[in-house]
C-alpha cells in the first residue's frame, strides 16, 4: 500500500475514534466508509500489475501492430496468426508501447492467438 493511502486510512480511523465519544452510529457509518476505502486501495493494488496485449491490423493491411495497454511490462510475447500460419515474438513491452510485425501480403483478416506473461512470471493467453 502506497503512504498516501495509509495516510487516508490511519486519518479515518482516528476519526471513526473520534466518532465514538459523539455517537456510536456515526462511528459505525465512519467504520463503513473506511472499509470501502480499504477495499478500493486493495483493488487498485491487484491491478497495478497487469500488462494487456492487444494485435491490430495497420491501415495498408501489412504489418500486425501489437500494443501493451496494460500497466505493468509485458514480456516473452508469442503471437500466432491462426489461418495465416504465421508465429512471431516480441521480447517484451512496456506500457503504452507498441511494435510492428511486417507480412509479406495483404491480409483480409486473422484471427490472433497472444500468450505472453508480467514480470513476476504469470503467463495470460487472449485471441
Amino acid at each position: 500500500m502506497e503512504k498516501n493511502q495509509k495516510i487516508v486510512l490511519g486519518m479515518g480511523a482516528l476519526i471513526t475514534l473520534g466518532l465514538a465519544f459523539i455517537d456510536i452510529f456515526f462511528a459505525l457509518i465512519a467504520l463503513v466508509i473506511m472499509l470501502v476505502l480499504l477495499m478500493g486501495f486493495r483493488i487498485m493494488g491487484d491491478t497495478n500489475n497487469y500488462p494487456l496485449i492487444t494485435a491490430d491490423l495497420s491501415e495498408d493491411a501489412r504489418e500486425i501492430i501489437v500494443t501493451n495497454t496494460g500497466t505493468a511490462v509485458a514480456q516473452n510475447i508469442r503471437i500466432a496468426l491462426v489461418p495465416l500460419n504465421i508465429d512471431f515474438e516480441v521480447a517484451s513491452l512496456e506500457p503504452e508501447e507498441e511494435s510492428g510485425f511486417s507480412l509479406a501480403t495483404m491480409v483480409s483478416e486473422a484471427k490472433a492467438v497472444i500468450t505472453y506473461e508480467n514480470v513476476d512470471g504469470r503467463k495470460f493467453t487472449r485471441s
